[in-house]
């Protein structure tokens, strides 16, 4: 396999559908509710996203929809629409997936 170039990915846990790139990833130490870990991803596919709402987060409160994967609807994480204080803003369009609903792929 000279030459060739493996990405690692990230799938959903339920269904395998990859969701992200392992080089996306801007942070790796987010934390979704009661402590369970999280990465702060820069792009996803796969997915879709579901209503805007404000919600409190540790950060604060900002604006947020949840993300489900694309094939069998599962919520892994959310995306960042709105932030309200500026030393937030680069989670701005980014996404958090939940360590625990994604499985790496292949590697």
């Amino acid at each position: 396999m000279a030459g060739v170039i493996l990405r690692r990915a990230y799938g959903c846990y339920n269904c395998r559908k990859q969701v992200a790139l392992h080089d996306d990833i801007v942070k790796k130490n987010f934390v979704a509710g009661h402590r369970k870990r999280a990465f702060l991803f820069s792009h996803v596919k796969n997915v879709v996203t579901g209503p805007k709402t404000d919600r409190p987060k540790l950060t604060g409160v900002h604006m947020v929809a949840d993300v489900h994967c694309s094939d069998c609807g599962e919520v892994l994480g959310w995306r960042y629409e709105k932030v309200y204080n500026e030393a937030h803003n680069y989670k701005l369009s980014k996404t958090v997936l939940v360590k625990y609903k994604i499985v790496k792929l292949d590697w």
